[in-house]
C-alpha cells in the first residue's frame, strides 16, 4: 500500500535523527574545521553576531538534545508539530492573540505592513530602518506602499516629528493615498543595536490611537533590547499591533521568523504566504532549534552581560586599550586597540584559543558583540587569551 507522506508525518515524532545523523557524509559527522571558526565540537567565542550559529553537524548535535529532553514532531506546511508549539510560545512571550511562523523577516515585515496598511499607502519607517534600506523596495514593488522616512541617520523619529511629518501632508501633497501604518525596527542594526526609548514608544502609540494608525514592531532582536533595556518583550510589543521576531540571528534555526499580532490579522497571513511562495512543506528543523535555544535563553543572556562587564573591565586595564558602551546601545561594543597591533595576527593568534574577536580597522578600532557564547570560557580565560594575542601581534 503507497505511504501517505503528510498522515506519517501528522503521527511520527523524530525519533529518525539518529538515523538522520548515521547518514550524514563521515566528512560532516568528523571533527571538521569550519572557515574561521576552528573545530565545530570545540565551542567557539565569538564576539561577533548576537548568538551562536551551528553549522553542519553541529546543528544536529543540539537538535538531538533537544529531542532527548522532548520528542521532536514534525509539522505539514506549518500545521501541527514543533511550528506549532513555538507559534504559541512566542504568542505568550509578546502578549499577543496568535503568531504564525514565515520562511523570513522581510516576509514577516512586509506582509505585516501591507496587512495593517490595508488601501492606505503611505508607511512612516525610520530612514536608517531593515524595511526601508534592506528589503528591495518590497513595500513599492510588491505591496504598492510609499515608504515614508524620517529622521535621516538619527536611530529614531520622535512622536513630534511624526506628528509634524502628517500635519504637513496637506499643504505638501495634493492627492491623498491614506496613512497605512507606522513601523518601527528596535533596536536598530544600521544605528549600532541602538534602542527606541520607551517612552517615545509610548508617546507614538498615543499619538497613533489618536489617529487610528496601526503600527508594526520590527523586533528582529528584541530578545536584544529587553536585555540591555531591562523592559520585556511583552511591554514592548504591548504598543505595537503586530511584532515580527528572528530565529537565526540568536536563536540557532537556520532561518525563520515568527509574526505575532491579533488573531484578525495572523489568520490572513495563510494565504498571503501562500500567494508569495512563503508555504515550505515543513519547517520543524527551524522551528525545534528555536525551541530549544529560546528554553533559558534570556538567563543565559544576562549572565553573559554579566561577565562582558568583567572582561572589559579587565580589558581596561590594558595599556591602549579600551572598550565602551554605545550610547543608547545593546550588545555591540566599541574596542580600541594599542598602536601598532597586526590586525591579522591579532585575530590569528586569539583564535588559537578559540577566541573569535574582529580586526581592528584603520583606525585601531573595531564593534565587537556580546552574546551567550561568552559563556564557553571563563571570564579570566578571555581576558589572558585577549592579552596573550595582543601582546604577540605587535608590529
Amino acid at each position: 500500500m503507497p505511504l501517505n507522506r503528510r498522515s506519517f508525518l501528522k503521527s511520527s515524532g523524530l525519533s529518525f535523527i539518529p538515523g538522520v545523523l548515521a547518514g550524514l557524509p563521515l566528512a560532516v559527522q568528523a571533527k571538521q574545521p569550519t572557515p574561521d571558526r576552528g573545530y565545530a565540537s570545540e565551542p567557539v567565542v565569538n564576539f561577533f553576531y548576537d548568538g551562536e550559529w551551528f553549522l553542519g553537524s553541529s546543528y544536529w548535535e543540539q537538535l538531538q538534545q533537544y529531542h532527548n529532553k522532548q520528542a521532536i514532531k514534525a509539522d505539514v506546511y506549518g500545521r501541527g508539530g514543533a511550528v506549532e508549539e513555538l507559534e504559541k510560545r512566542m504568542a505568550n512571550i509578546t502578549g499577543k492573540e496568535k503568531a504564525i511562523f514565515m520562511p523570513s523577516g522581510t516576509m514577516a515585515n512586509q506582509l505585516a505592513i501591507a496587512m495593517l496598511s490595508g488601501d492606505n499607502a503611505k508607511v512612516f519607517v525610520q530612514d536608517n530602518s531593515h524595511v526601508f534600506r534592506d528589503e528591495a523596495d518590497a513595500a513599492q514593488s510588491v505591496f504598492n506602499k510609499r515608504l515614508m522616512p524620517l529622521t535621516g541617520n538619527k536611530t529614531y523619529f520622535t512622536a513630534d516629528e511624526l506628528k509634524a511629518a502628517i500635519e504637513n501632508l496637506d499643504r505638501e501633497e495634493v492627492f491623498k493615498s491614506g496613512i497605512g501604518c507606522v513601523s518601527i525596527e528596535n533596536p536598530v542594526r544600521r544605528s549600532d543595536g541602538r534602542i527606541v526609548p520607551i517612552e517615545e514608544i509610548k508617546k507614538i502609540r498615543e499619538y497613533c490611537q489618536q489617529k487610528n494608525i496601526p503600527m508594526h514592531l520590527d523586533g528582529a532582536r528584541i530578545f536584544m533590547t529587553a536585555a540591555w533595556s531591562g523592559i520585556s518583550i511583552k511591554e514592548y510589543a504591548a504598543y505595537f499591533d503586530t511584532v515580527y521576531i528572528s530565529l537565526y540571528k540568536y536563536l540557532g534555526a537556520s532561518a525563520g521568523a515568527i509574526l505575532c499580532g491579533p488573531k484578525a490579522v495572523i489568520d490572513k497571513m495563510p494565504h498571503l504566504m501562500k500567494i508569495h511562495g512563503g508555504t515550505m512543506f515543513g519547517n520543524w528543523l527551524n522551528a525545534a532549534m528555536a525551541l530549544h535555544r529560546l528554553d533559558g535563553f534570556e538567563e543565559r543572556l544576562q549572565e553573559a552581560i554579566a561577565r562582558a562587564k568583567n572582561i572589559f573591565a579587565e580589558l581596561n586595564k590594558v595599556n591602549g586599550v579600551s572598550v565602551n558602551s554605545i550610547d543608547g546601545g545593546t550588545n555591540i561594543y566599541r574596542m580600541k586597540f594599542p598602536a601598532g597591533t597586526i590586525p591579522q595576527k591579532f585575530f590569528e593568534e586569539l583564535l588559537k584559543y578559540q577566541v573569535r574577536m574582529p580586526r581592528p580597522g584603520e583606525k585601531g578600532e573595531a564593534m565587537i558583540t556580546v552574546n551567550e557564547t561568552l559563556l564557553y570560557r571563563e571570564p579570566d580565560y578571555i581576558v589572558n587569551a585577549v592579552k596573550d594575542a595582543l601582546t604577540k601581534s605587535r608590529s
